[in-house]
C-alpha cells in the first residue's frame, strides 16, 4: 500500500563547504525553498574549517530553519566532508549539492521521482556553469563545449540517457553500503571514481536535463588553471585505480603539452625542430580559432578574445596536471584495486 512516506522518502541534502562565503547563502536558500515536503527533508553542511565567514552564514540560516545541521570536516577536502555528512544523514535518499551551485525549486522532487522511475543507482543533471564578468562568461561557455572539456556528456547533454557520470549526484543511502563511500584520497574527481565503482558493480547512472541547477564557475584564468591542473593530477589516480577507464582522449592533452615542451626545447638545436614547433603551434592555433569562433557565435562574439585565452588555459593546465600526476604517483601503478571505504571504516 502506498503511503506519503513511500511517495516522499526522507531526503538528506549534503553540502561540502570550505570558504564559500559569496555562494553558500544562495545555495542553502535554494535548498530550503524546495517544493518537496518540508518534514521529509533535512540538510547537512560539512564545513572544512572555513575562515571567510561561511560558517557564520550557515549558522544564521540554521537559527531560522532547524532542518540545517552543521558538522566539522577537519580534513577540509570534499570527499571527507561528503562521507561525514552521509554518515550523519537521516534520509534514505542522499542529494549532493555543491556550495557553488543553486538548484531549481523542483530539483529534489524530480530527482526522487527519477530514482524510482528509472531504477538507477545514481541520477543527476547537467552542469550549467554561470560566470560573472567577461572572463567568467567565457569560462562558462568554454566549459560547456566539447573542445573545452571533451565528451563528458553531463557538460553539454540535452537529453535523458544513461551516462558514465553526472554532476553532483543523487543516491539511495543503501548504495554506499554496497559499493563503499567516496574515496578520500581523491581530492578531485571523487565523483568519477565513485560512479565507476557503481557501474563496475552492475549499477546504472542516469542523467536528465530536467534536474536544473546553476554552477558559479571560476572567474579568472589563474583560478581556472589551478582548478584544471588539480583535475589532471587526480585523474591519474583514477586511471591507476581503474585502468579499464583509460581512453585515447585522456592522452591527448598531456601528449600535446609534452610535445609542445619537447619541441620548444629541441627548437634551439636547429631549423627542422623549429619547423616542427611551428607546425604544432599552427595546428593547435587553427583548431583553437575555429572552436572559439563557433562557441562565440553561440554565446556572443564579444567573448571571442577571452575564449582564445580560456581554451589554452584549460588544455595546458589539465595536460600539465596529468604529466605532474604521472611523475608524482609513478610508484603507484601496481595498486590495481581501489580501497573500499565501508561505513565502519570512516572516521567520525
Amino acid at each position: 500500500m502506498e503511503t506519503p512516506h513511500t511517495r516522499h522518502p526522507r531526503v538528506t541534502v549534503v553540502v561540502p563547504m570550505r570558504d564559500e562565503a559569496p555562494a553558500i547563502g544562495r545555495c542553502l536558500e535554494a535548498i530550503l525553498a524546495q517544493d518537496y515536503p518540508r518534514d521529509r527533508m533535512d540538510v547537512v553542511v560539512a564545513d572544512g574549517r572555513s575562515t571567510d565567514g561561511s560558517r557564520a552564514i550557515v549558522e544564521r540560516l540554521r537559527e531560522r530553519d532547524p532542518r540545517i545541521a552543521v558538522l566539522d570536516n577537519p580534513e577540509r577536502i570534499v570527499p571527507t566532508g561528503l562521507n561525514r555528512a552521509i554518515r550523519q544523514a537521516a534520509g534514505s535518499v542522499i542529494v549532493r549539492v555543491d556550495a557553488r551551485t543553486v538548484i531549481a525549486s523542483d530539483y529534489v522532487r524530480i530527482a526522487v521521482g527519477l530514482l524510482d522511475r528509472t531504477g538507477a543507482d545514481v541520477v543527476g543533471g547537467p552542469m550549467r556553469p554561470v560566470g560573472h564578468g567577461a572572463t567568467g562568461a567565457a569560462i562558462a561557455a568554454a566549459t560547456s563545449s566539447r573542445f573545452g572539456i571533451g565528451n563528458a556528456y553531463f557538460h553539454y547533454g540535452r537529453e535523458e540517457r544513461e551516462v558514465d557520470s553526472v554532476y553532483m549526484g543523487v543516491f539511495r543511502r543503501t548504495l554506499f553500503d554496497r559499493v563503499g563511500f567516496f574515496d578520500e584520497e581523491m581530492v578531485c574527481n571523487q565523483d568519477d571514481e565513485f560512479t565507476y565503482r557503481v557501474r563496475r558493480a552492475g549499477g546504472r547512472v542516469v542523467m536528465t536535463p530536467r534536474l536544473r541547477s546553476e554552477y558559479q564557475n571560476r572567474t579568472t584564468l589563474r583560478t581556472l588553471a589551478r582548478q584544471y591542473a588539480r583535475y589532471g593530477l587526480f585523474k591519474v589516480r583514477v586511471l591507476q585505480k581503474h585502468p579499464q577507464v583509460m581512453s585515447w582522449r585522456h592522452a591527448v592533452p598531456p601528449a600535446f603539452v609534452a610535445a609542445l615542451v619537447g619541441a620548444a626545447g629541441l627548437a634551439t638545436l636547429g631549423r627542422p625542430w623549429s619547423w616542427a614547433l611551428a607546425a604544432l603551434v599552427g595546428a593547435y592555433g587553427t583548431a583553437l580559432a575555429v572552436a572559439a569562433l563557433v562557441v562565440a557565435r553561440e554565446h556572443g562574439l564579444a567573448l571571442l578574445p577571452r575564449l582564445l585565452l580560456v581554451f589554452p588555459t584549460i588544455h595546458l593546465a589539465w595536460g600539465g596536471g596529468v604529466l605532474w600526476g604521472l611523475w608524482r604517483f609513478r610508484e603507484r601503478w601496481r595498486e590495481r584495486e581501489w580501497r573500499r571505504v565501508l561505513p565502519a571504516e570512516v572516521t567520525s
